[in-house]
């Protein structure tokens, strides 16, 4: 199937499954998606140690989730560099999906939810009976909606959503 802009979708390979393997650094794509920051202003959005931060931003900018944008001057006349989201991510199978223990996706939009409240939280639940072949259908319908809400160019009177979906079997 292809991603937006008929990028086609691809596994992740094993360094980019391993960057996107963290709650933190998928949080860190979604806070330089449409805004770039420097690492001290990740930190402080995190709530997290510039120093941790970095080793993130490194890891996702090595592997391309992340890229660097002019060097600029802070409040204090410091260098900073600014970072942007690539949107690699899109166009990759799996990426970020549940690791050995837990689900980095998951954990990420649960951080979220904390932060701007459960109250704010819109969300809704589903029981469904499907063959094989109805689910396939039913992930690539999702997904190309999906596909087709990202390549659409950002609105910047547009609030900033985030979305998070997740399936799992009954037992």
């Amino acid at each position: 199937m292809s991603g937006p802009a008929g990028e086609e979708r691809r596994p992740a390979t094993d360094a980019e499954a391993r960057a996107l393997a963290s709650a933190v650094r998928l949080r860190i794509l979604r806070l330089c998606r449409d805004t770039a920051l420097t690492n001290k202003e990740l930190a402080a959005r995190l709530g997290r140690n510039p120093a941790t931060v970095l080793h993130h931003v490194r890891t996702l900018r090595e592997t391309g989730f992340l890229a660097a944008e002019p060097e600029r001057r802070g409040p204090r006349g410091a260098r900073e560099v600014p970072y942007r989201a690539t949107g690699k991510s899109w166009h990759m199978d799996n990426a970020g999906g549940p690791g050995p223990r837990k689900d980095p996706a998951l954990g990420a939009f649960l951080e979220e939810v904390a932060e701007v409240g459960e109250q704010r939280l819109e969300s809704t639940r589903l029981a469904l009976r499907l063959t094989p072949a109805q689910k396939a259908e039913l992930e690539d319908r999702v997904q190309e909606l999906l596909d087709e809400f990202v390549a659409r160019p950002a609105d910047p009177e547009g609030q900033k959503w985030s979305l998070y979906l997740g399936m799992h079997p009954e037992l």
